[in-house]
């Protein structure tokens, strides 16, 4: 099918993606049709296929690029040596860069299920890299005996949690800014860690 006279594949093709997340956090991926998408983007429901072969590829596109810019993000950023400090700056930093990614953060963890096999076993594993990050830093602070956890990976996997429930509540015009939300769950996190 040609294309809808007057779109451009760098402007059409970021929009497929920018409908698709804002209709799969809105509506739940097993509800959205590529022909919502198409009609959103306001191009023909055949031509979407010229920017992605299929509905699950789409999921996974949106997934992967939010885990490898997390990941980037997170690895440019880190970069305390003292355990204590290193937690603080991943607990900011979570905060912080999830914020602004609301609808990516809903579709991170509430679609995990609608993925395929290999797909999920892909995305798991970009996970699984950011959670041991923390649980790599948890476990040099029981090393240096700064923090008291029996379990990191598991306390990494509920401060991770916690933090990332920030989203379901938080909105910039509450009565709390986002950097003293900041301070109280990084009060919460370091109560969680230490004797």
């Amino acid at each position: 099918m040609a294309r809808t006279q007057g779109s451009h594949s760098d402007i059409t093709g970021p929009r497929v993606r920018e409908a698709a997340l804002r209709l799969f956090a809105r509506h739940g991926f097993a509800a959205v049709s590529m022909r919502q998408i198409a009609s959103e983007v306001g191009v023909q429901a055949g031509a979407l296929y010229n920017y992605t072969p299929d509905k699950q590829s789409l999921l996974f596109d949106l997934m992967k690029g939010h885990m490898d810019e997390l990941l980037a993000a997170w690895n440019a950023h880190a970069g305390a040596d003292c355990p204590m400090a290193a937690l603080e700056e991943f607990t900011r930093f979570h905060i912080r860069f999830h914020s602004k990614r609301p609808e990516e953060v809903f579709i991170a963890y509430m679609e995990l299920r609608n993925l395929s096999p290999e797909n999920f076993t892909e995305i798991e594993s970009l996970r699984r890299a950011y959670e041991d990050s923390l649980a790599d830093i948890l476990r040099a602070g029981v090393g240096a005996g700064v923090f008291d956890v029996s379990e990191p990976k598991v306390t990494a996997m509920a401060v991770i949690a916690m933090l990332t429930g920030v989203n379901t509540w938080y909105s910039d015009v509450g009565r709390l800014s986002l950097s003293e939300v900041e301070e109280l769950y990084w009060t919460m996190v370091r109560k969680t860690v230490t004797a």
